[in-house]
């Protein structure tokens, strides 16, 4: 039986943060909607919604870094998930590992704290 996941709160989607399973650390923040959670248990590779697009996509289909799913958990509102994933490649669409590949200094500038892996046009073509 699938959870009952409060997808009606946040105007049919849910928050999904999604973990690197060896390390922990945090690849990014993506949303749900209820096709999309289903997919992501179904076929054991991630789909989220895109809100700007206004689709379904699943992670990696166009640049090829995957997220296999490892384990998903659900908050105690029933309207956010954690994703843990087994992630190919880069999660984040600039190159890295992290979409929070930058750090807030105490004055507010952005300080880069890793390393690009790949260029958008390395994932995506020129096209982009």
């Amino acid at each position: 039986m699938q959870p009952q996941l409060n997808f009606a709160k946040a105007g049919g989607l849910v928050t999904a943060v999604a973990v690197d399973d060896h390390t922990g650390e945090v690849l990014m923040v993506a949303y749900m909607n209820e096709e999309s959670f289903r997919l992501t248990l179904e076929t054991g590779k991630v789909h989220y919604w895109s809100r700007s697009r206004q689709t379904l996509w699943k992670k990696g289909e166009s640049s090829g870094n995957m997220q296999e799913l490892v384990e998903m958990r659900v908050d105690c509102d029933m309207d956010a998930v954690v994703v843990r994933v087994r992630q190919t490649g880069p999660a984040c669409h600039e190159g890295f590992h992290s979409c929070f590949y930058r750090t807030v200094a105490a004055d507010g500038s952005l300080l880069e704290n890793a390393a690009r892996e790949m260029t958008p046009e390395d994932m995506y073509g020129s096209a982009r």
